[in-house]
């Protein structure tokens, strides 16, 4: 989890670079591009099966709040520091949760609601509304933030129904054909440095989710997902070196309140499934 926090920040940041000369929208493409690519050995060796799911309107809803998510974020990259984006993206947690109650039905309790309040107030801390204007820039990361969530949220309801190669093969069509739409509006023909750039996202990209589920497959998610919070540590550091960005205090106290705020649901989402689980493990030993 600390390989894909680390690789992920680097994606970022590469981002940010190639955004001076590329718009965001054909980056995006390319990095969907790729990430299609890597997935297709998989797609190919489950066949059409591998498509095959009993919730596509769903699927496409997925697809769309993907790639409206990832446009978004990957055009706030090129405007905001990259160490307060990464702070701010952290809400999509807490989106999710909110959409889990709204469209799942899912309970939340006081301790939850409270941790919701806190991140909010995190955001707040980051914002700083009524001290300092409110920057197109900030409000981008939270719109992506707001997609995010609800397209975990998609996810989660998809899961019931649909196997995982299903869930990613989906995705990946979905992003490159989506994405490929808004890249012709600004399409300029890479050059060959802007190529291997594009392939590097891709590769970082593929690397950082491969680790990420790695890490989900062999460790309780509770134990790993905080370290997903370590990417405002690369962040910064690679805004500093990179970009000559240094976050601010607010920045710094704002993202630690989101991070607490984001740990504790991820705590309580977690023990929640367990408790589901074990439930269902025992009417299952019960049955004749």
């Amino acid at each position: 989890m600390t390989l894909a926090a680390m690789v992920l920040s680097a994606m970022h940041a590469i981002v940010r670079h190639v955004s001076g000369e590329l718009h965001p929208f054909e980056i995006s493409f390319f990095r969907n591009l790729f990430g299609f690519v890597a997935v297709l050995p998989l797609l190919i060796r489950a066949g059409w099966s591998g498509l095959r799911s009993k919730q596509p309107g769903l699927q496409v809803v997925r697809g769309l709040l993907g790639v409206t998510a990832m446009l978004i974020w990957f055009y706030s990259l090129s405007i905001v520091p990259i160490a307060q984006a990464t702070a701010l993206s952290f809400t999509a947690v807490i989106f999710g949760s909110i959409g889990a109650v709204v469209f799942l039905g899912e309970a939340m309790r006081l301790r939850r609601w409270i941790a919701v309040f806190l991140g909010f107030v995190g955001t707040l801390v980051i914002l700083r509304p009524g001290f300092q204007s409110l920057d197109v820039g900030a409000s981008m990361v939270l719109a992506s933030s707001v997609a995010w969530g609800l397209a975990v949220v998609v996810v989660k309801k998809l899961s019931r129904t649909d196997s995982v190669i299903s869930i990613v093969s989906w995705m990946a069509i979905m992003l490159t054909v989506l994405s490929f739409f808004p890249a012709l509006l600004v399409w300029v023909w890479p050059t060959t440095d802007q190529l291997l750039w594009l392939g590097a996202i891709g590769v970082l990209a593929t690397t950082g989710h491969l680790a990420m589920t790695k890490a989900l497959k062999i460790t309780d998610a509770t134990a790993v997902l905080p370290l997903d919070f370590t990417r405002l540590i690369w962040a910064s550091v690679i805004g500093y070196f990179a970009f000559s960005e240094l976050p601010d205090l607010w920045t710094w106290l704002g993202g630690g309140i989101i991070v607490a705020s984001a740990t504790y649901i991820i705590y309580r989402e977690s023990k929640v499934q367990r408790r589901i689980v074990a439930a269902q493990a025992v009417e299952e030993a019960a049955a004749p």
